[in-house]
């Protein structure tokens, strides 16, 4: 297992009062929390409690959020559970071209079903132009989904204004409902979905060092969903099977652990290993923009050195780091967000994200940079070495 991580925005270590909260919970609060027995009756005070806190995060009402097994199930019910509930043959949905699988691939399924999509074009920084997304807008658009931040550089977008859009066509009659995947946002900026205006909001508890297995989405009242499972009522019928108790429990948990102090912490620690390595190393260039995005988050362009080298020899090293969306893992196509961005398929092919937490130390940051500067020197050894062996 490698001894430095800096993969957090792949996936969170489980914080040790998560585990703690979930190990006891999987032990003492085992009832069905839909029976109505002692026991089942506890498990429901402590999921709807878990609810009340979660749902608090995000500044919305208890009653708006419903529980899922993470991200991709909330996007794919934000999305598909949208669409099939609304009226009429002719939809039209607008999205980014920087989303997650999660969302672009529920976007293609609602192509296969005779919706029509928009895929929003981003800037050099990652940015989705709201001017487009304006001039996007047909008579039949019902639904625009545009992300938070984004996983691979962490860029936030203009959600606010985006929204406001949507307000001003709804005040023309048009009902046009706004989704945000904020899986990657959710714990390391501050999440209010009423300031953000959006009617669907997507979160997920291992991003945040919670358990995997367990999300949410906030569905604002009167947004219509059907359920894209069949089963039992749970979830006022907006998401069937027994609730996840334990992993809501946990997910609360982590939820309290976030604080903004973590936030500027892990900021300091990306903005110091930026920094050096940008001494270091004058031709690396950042991916994204160095304003307005996740304090976590750097994703660093190499010129003219294979991202997935560097990648591994950072393991071997025994250094966690990645190309990209871990979902995307095991794709030889360049990342589709740097693409997005105007990068050619190389540079997007010789860029590395470093994604930083809580647990990270100055310390173990210097060690990164050492480890870096080292595996890059030896990688661009190797590669003169095969060219005058070629020559």
């Amino acid at each position: 297992m490698p001894t430095l991580y800096f993969d957090h925005n792949a996936t969170t270590r489980i914080a040790p009062e998560v585990a703690e909260t979930m190990a006891a919970a999987s032990r003492d609060v085992y009832g069905n929390a839909s029976s109505v027995h002692g026991p089942g009756q506890l498990a429901r005070q402590q999921l709807e409690r878990a609810r009340g806190t979660i749902a608090g995060f995000m500044h919305a009402s208890p009653d708006a959020l419903v529980f899922t097994s993470g991200g991709t199930e909330s996007n794919n019910l934000a999305l598909l559970g949208l669409m099939r509930s609304l009226p009429g043959d002719r939809k039209h949905v607008i999205t980014s071209a920087i989303e997650h699988p999660a969302v672009l691939e529920a976007s293609r399924q609602l192509e296969r079903e005779g919706v029509e999509v928009t895929y929003a074009s981003v800037d050099r920084t990652g940015r989705v132009d709201v001017d487009q997304i304006r001039q996007s807008l047909r008579p039949h658009t019902v639904l625009i989904s545009v992300m938070h931040a984004n996983n691979e550089t962490g860029t936030i977008q203009p959600i606010q204004e985006i929204a406001a859009v949507a307000r001003e066509r709804r005040a023309a009659g048009q009902e046009i409902y706004i989704h945000s995947d904020g899986v990657q946002a959710a714990g390391k900026v501050e999440v209010d979905v009423q300031l953000l205006g959006v009617d669907l909001y997507s979160v997920s508890a291992h991003k945040i060092f919670g358990p995997k297995g367990v999300g949410a989405l906030f569905v604002r009242k009167g947004t219509p969903l059907h359920s894209i499972q069949h089963g039992g009522r749970h979830e006022r019928g907006r998401r069937p099977g027994t609730e996840n108790v334990p992993g809501a429990m946990a997910f609360e948990t982590a939820v309290l652990l976030c604080t903004p102090n973590e936030c500027r912490y892990v900021a300091s620690l990306r903005d110091f290993f930026e920094a050096e390595m940008l001494a270091a190393a004058p031709d690396i260039e950042i991916n994204g923009t160095t304003e307005t995005r996740l304090p976590n988050t750097s994703n660093l362009l190499f010129p003219g050195l294979p991202a997935e080298a560097l990648v591994i020899a950072l393991d071997m090293k025994g250094v966690a780091v990645s190309t990209g969306s871990a979902c995307s893992s095991g794709s030889i196509d360049a990342s589709h967000v740097l693409l997005a961005m105007g990068r050619s398929p190389q540079d997007a092919r010789s860029s590395v994200r470093f994604s930083f937490g809580r647990c990270n130390t100055r310390e173990e940051v210097n060690r990164l940079i050492e480890a870096v500067v080292t595996c890059r020197c030896q990688l661009r050894n190797a590669k003169q070495e095969t060219r005058l062996v070629a020559v």
